[in-house]
């Protein structure tokens, strides 16, 4: 069963994820653990292409021993660490099974808290074969194990995306506004200005537009543009509800090439 959590993000923005639950974590654990087996086999080559001779049972094998015993740590913990810090917390099996690591908040993984959830793997593992990870991600209420406890992270479901040649109605309403690439109303060099913290802000605003009330969408839009459009040079002053509405639409049309992720 799929449990739903609602995050209201500082700028007053309610964001639903599904979280991912034992199942679906476990398959792409599984995935991940065989491209790490397959890593495994391919060192265990080199070492012996390096030097044939030596087997690490031997008695003078003691420093490749530990050499080995090292990479396997390296591997093990960078594998996970690498990927779902600089990969928008997506390993391959992640990325495979279409889910994803977030801190609770909402916001993207920080460079704490990939280290802290992915070194505390070592008790989530334990006595063997991630027993207790498992318990805890069965039992928890956000199906947490201690990692995601810790460093205040949870596993999430990616949103499935409309198929390209389905016109959504919020691409009919772009039409509608005259909004495409190509369009002159901000300039392409403005995406520099922006961090992924601000295209998770326009994307949920995107995706939220033609369901948000009248009166709570003029309240988000010009909260959003006061955040936002500066940083594009936009002068908010001589705006007006409907120009704003299009400025922001179209920085999602620009972001989008820039952070949004094929699944």
């Amino acid at each position: 069963m799929e449990n739903k959590l609602e995050i209201k993000t500082p700028e007053f923005v309610s964001v639903q994820f599904s979280l991912a639950g034992l199942g679906s974590r476990a398959a792409a654990f599984l995935i991940d653990q065989a491209i790490i087996i397959i890593t495994y086999l391919l060192l265990f080559l080199l070492f012996y292409f390096i030097d044939e001779s030596i087997s690490i049972f031997a008695d003078g094998s003691s420093i490749l021993f530990a050499v080995i015993i090292i990479s396997i740590f390296v591997i093990q913990w960078g594998y996970f660490f690498v990927l779902e810090f600089f990969y928008g917390g997506r390993t391959i099996g992640k990325k495979l099974i279409g889910i994803r690591v977030i801190q609770e908040n909402g916001h993207s993984l920080t460079l704490l808290s990939s280290i802290i959830r992915n070194l505390l793997r070592i008790i989530d593992a334990l006595p063997t074969s991630y027993f207790i990870g498992m318990i805890m991600v069965f039992f928890h209420s956000k199906h947490k194990r201690v990692g995601d406890i810790v460093a205040g992270t949870i596993v999430v479901h990616e949103r499935s995306k409309k198929k390209k040649d389905k016109k959504s109605s919020m691409e009919e309403e772009l039409n509608l506004r005259g909004l495409y690439i190509g369009s002159q109303l901000l300039d392409k060099d403005v995406v520099s200005s922006y961090n992924q913290k601000d295209w998770e802000l326009v994307k949920v605003y995107y995706n939220r537009f033609l369901q948000l009330p009248y009166n709570e969408r003029v309240d988000i839009t010009e909260k959003l543009a006061i955040i936002l459009l500066p940083k594009a040079g936009v002068n908010l002053s001589t705006l007006s509800q409907n120009e704003k509405e299009n400025y922001l639409l179209f920085l999602y049309i620009l972001l989008k090439e820039e952070w949004e992720y094929e699944l």
